[in-house]
């Protein structure tokens, strides 16, 4: 299986500046410890695996993982999920569901990208 995976750095436009995070794009699910070796593989402080909903183009389910262990949410690996999705993707929005059921949404807006998260 082939995955595709990239380095994206948060918070910046300019190569290797800002908050680096890994970003797996899937074709289909992997198990928690293919995903687990695959970060501890990457050695980022995050790296965020994403499939796409099977009804919405525009829709992801996202999970991620330090070198170590599993963590509940990331935002700047969710800001790198959402600057491939937006820019390299060519999608105008994307939204995001963490395994715990979070919804986040991403929209481009040139080369911002403006997110929204949910009020507790």
């Amino acid at each position: 299986m082939k995955i595709k995976t990239f380095i994206i750095d948060s918070f910046t436009n300019e190569a290797f500046k800002g908050n680096p995070a890994g970003v797996c794009l899937l074709e289909q699910e992997l198990t928690v410890p293919i995903m687990q070796a695959i970060a501890s593989e990457l050695n980022l402080s995050e790296t965020a695996f994403l499939i796409q909903h099977p009804m919405a183009e525009n829709k992801f389910f996202i999970r991620y993982f330090t070198p170590t262990v599993e963590i509940d949410f990331c935002g700047h690996a969710t800001l790198a999920a959402a600057k491939l999705i937006l820019h390299r993707l060519k999608k105008e929005m994307v939204i995001f569901t963490t395994y715990h059921q979070l919804v986040i949404k991403a929209i481009s807006e040139g080369e911002t990208i403006t997110m929204e998260f949910p009020l507790y």
